[in-house]
């Protein structure tokens, strides 16, 4: 499997690329990765150095890329936190082209725009352009709760709004949906899910809650539940390798005290992971 992967990239630390391309390639994907930004360390520190790269400058690696002739192998378009409008058009003229080269790629979006916590942190455009252009556009979807209400004008909370609103945003294009950080009032104390729907159904798997943030774990989840995904066609199997991978990763990063995730010390959680979680089918 080659994937595309289109997201920012930091120096220190782990988000972006920086946090989705080491555990894809621990589970044996070739990723090529196209930087949006080259920062010193993610924003959330509050200060940060190294430029963003111009949609224009995004586009000519992609080229570049292309005249290698590679596209034709590319199996996945993968894109996460866009900065700035400009790289929607570069991100979608990607994945055009890599459909026309080989029409059985996919285009995996997790459509970042913030949080039930922090609410909205991108640019004021960005979530309208995100729901009207980027994710009609996409196969996958991996938002959270939160994003997903904003995408579909609903306000899910229980397992039923929420299963609605993922078969709202389903009739815009996306035929399979992971829901991360779903929180529903009748789950037990201290745990946390995520769901995932396909055409074969819907299956949701339920976790402790680690009292932490972790900026970059939503990345590792979107591109692992993507390659586990285009690999078996199992949503239900792509959701507990990528659960049990996430939770181990957050487990040791808890552990450990430190801000930033500790993903390559977690590396032996993507190849083999425990699967101390099972997928549950509620559809």
């Amino acid at each position: 499997m080659k994937i595309l992967s289109i997201q920012s990239a930091v120096a220190f630390g782990h988000v972006g690329n920086s946090a989705a391309v080491f555990p894809l390639q621990r589970i044996g994907v070739e990723v090529m990765p196209v930087y949006t930004v080259n920062f010193s360390n993610h924003t959330g520190y509050g200060a940060w150095r190294g430029p963003l790269i111009s949609p224009d400058d995004v586009r000519d690696v992609i080229l570049g890329i292309e005249e290698r002739g590679v596209l034709p192998q590319i199996d996945v378009v993968l894109s996460g936190y866009q900065g700035g409008e400009g790289i929607a058009d570069v991100i979608l003229d990607a994945v055009s082209r890599v459909k026309a080269a080989n029409p059985s790629a996919v285009y995996a979006c997790d459509p970042v725009m913030g949080n039930a916590t922090s609410g909205c942190f991108v640019a004021p455009a960005i979530p309208e352009l995100l729901r009207e252009r980027v994710v009609p556009a996409a196969d996958i979807i991996t938002p959270n709760q939160f994003e997903l209400g904003y995408l579909t004008g609903t306000t899910p909370d229980t397992l039923e709004s929420t299963l609605d609103a993922v078969d709202r945003v389903r009739t815009t294009g996306p035929s399979t949906v992971l829901v991360t950080s779903v929180e529903r009032p009748d789950r037990p104390a201290d745990t946390i899910e995520m769901l995932a729907v396909d055409d074969r159904g819907a299956w949701i798997v339920q976790t402790p809650r680690i009292a932490m943030k972790a900026n970059g774990s939503g990345d590792v989840t979107a591109a692992l539940f993507t390659a586990h995904y285009l690999r078996t066609g199992d949503a239900a199997d792509a959701l507990a390798r990528t659960t049990s991978s996430v939770f181990d990763l957050l487990e040791r990063t808890h552990a450990s005290g430190e801000r930033e995730l500790q993903l390559i010390e977690s590396q032996d959680a993507y190849a083999n992971p425990r699967l101390q979680f099972a997928a549950q089918q509620v559809r």
